[in-house]
């Protein structure tokens, strides 16, 4: 990662319109992360990252500035709230596994980079294992009963010439196959597979209720000593290669070197965005749900400031994570967090609320914009749907001012504006038609619907 801040700045304008200062807020924090991993050991230890606190209210770009960040690094990334967790001794997820899952994503990661790597070396095992599939060993001859040995009733034994004959056969109807094979003329042959079935759904409902731990260990402890559950599927030999591959290519990985891999990779690169941390800033009510929000601050403390956590991987020193918490703080404020906790996030950055002329260069700046969604969808069905720049400016204005008049929700105002104003054209679709948006269009769809507050509470 050796893009430069204003590089990085450059990569997020295409996806993030607006928000400078969060956006150099982050892309220093990356920077500094690159600048750490060419110090010196001895310095490096003492360099920790710099976390960041994003305040301002919802749809501005918070999660998306972070979630960015990390696929432009290529660092594993996990989004959480903070309002699933609760204090040690009450019902709810535990801190810890804000680290397992941001082990679960490294180790994808790294699996995923190691499989590539192997592919070419595992191609050659699943071309053995298809031109077996499709010529198959004869069968076995069956064991013969001790009573008919005695009365010399057996089955006489093949020759060793009979044999060599029959195996050079075998040999060369499977060079022939091989040769199909390579040549792309058996894939729609269908071939039955026997493959492993994956573990019940169980042991993933032990981790959502909490007890990541267990069903971790469980997993471990009986995955050797049960015996192993296949099933069969029929597949033809073009499915039959992925399938093959993804499991040749695994039977290849070194895992104790993938999990060192993913623990290094977690360590030095993991990012964690903490969500809705408002939610568990002191209040003014003492009472009921609320009684424990002080105590999360508290648990989450420590994973931020620095611990050990003890992983399906070994052990993950959280010191260098980079943390990126998010909140509107509408009722509660920054100061209301615990002391120790606001000094974990020594950097702040308020984003803005957006306006209509930030909403019209949301929907035509960025290289994901909505429109280019909505003209590339309907496009597959041959209608040409074009925005005009005043229409773009009628639905930014009419977003700014449903924003205004109920609930604001940022930027996610837009899905529900557009999905609203193209329902007509996505219900019919008509095939080779040409449909522009322009502002009568516009006012012609949602005029009557903005002008009733009842309907726009309820629609839009």
């Amino acid at each position: 990662m050796e893009l430069t801040p204003s590089q990085i700045v450059a990569e997020l304008d295409r996806y993030i319109i607006g928000q400078d200062d969060a956006k150099r807020a982050v892309a220093i924090a990356l920077r500094n992360r690159y600048r750490r991993q060419r110090l010196p050991e001895e310095i490096r230890e003492d360099i920790l990252p710099k976390n960041i606190l994003m305040i301002g209210p919802t749809g501005v770009g918070k999660t998306e500035i972070a979630r960015r960040l990390a696929r432009l690094a290529n660092a594993p990334f996990v989004k959480i709230e903070a309002t699933k967790f609760t204090e040690v001794g009450y019902v709810g997820r535990d801190v810890d596994s804000i680290i397992r899952e941001l082990v679960d994503v490294a180790l994808r990661m790294v699996k995923a980079e190691r499989i590539k790597a192997v592919e070419k070396k595992a191609e050659a095992f699943v071309e053995d294992r298809l031109v077996e599939l499709l010529v198959p060993n004869p069968a076995p001859p069956k064991p013969l009963n001790p009573m008919d040995l005695l009365w010399g009733m057996g089955q006489p034994s093949k020759s060793s010439q009979e044999t060599g004959l029959q195996n050079k056969e075998l040999e060369n109807e499977r060079k022939q196959i091989r040769e199909l094979l390579r040549l792309g003329e058996l894939e729609d042959r269908v071939i039955e597979l026997i493959l492993e079935k994956s573990p019940p759904a169980g042991w993933d409902m032990m981790t959502a209720s909490g007890m990541d731990d267990l069903g971790a260990n469980f997993r471990e402890m009986l995955g050797d000593l049960l015996p192993k559950k296949t099933q069969k599927r029929t597949v033809t030999v073009r499915e039959a290669r992925g399938i093959l591959l993804h499991e040749e290519a695994t039977k290849l990985l070194d895992m104790d070197a993938i999990m060192e891999e993913t623990v290094a990779l977690v360590e030095e690169s993991g990012m964690v965005f903490i969500d809705e941390i408002d939610k568990i800033a002191g209040g003014s009510s003492k009472n009921g749900p609320d009684v424990s929000r002080e105590g999360v601050q508290r648990d989450i403390l420590p994973i931020i400031e620095g611990s050990t956590v003890i992983t399906k991987a070994g052990p993950v020193r959280t010191d260098f994570i980079l943390f990126i918490a998010a909140g509107a703080f509408h009722v509660s404020q920054p100061a209301d967090l615990i002391p120790e906790l606001q000094g974990r996030f020594p950097i702040r950055v308020n984003l803005d609320s957006l306006r209509a002329q930030d909403f019209a260069r949301i929907l035509t700046e960025p290289h994901n914009s909505l429109t280019k969604q909505y003209i590339a969808l309907l496009g597959t069905e041959g209608v040409q749907l074009e925005f005009t720049d005043g229409g773009i400016l009628a639905i930014a204005r009419i977003a700014e001012e449903v924003n205004r008049s109920n609930e604001n929700i940022g930027a996610r105002r837009l899905h529900t504006v557009l999905e609203r104003l193209l329902e007509d054209v996505s219900f019919a679709a008509p095939t080779g038609s040409k449909v522009v948006i322009d502002a009568d269009y516009v006012q012609t769809k949602l005029g009557d619907l903005v002008q009733d507050q009842d309907l726009t509470r309820y629609i839009l």
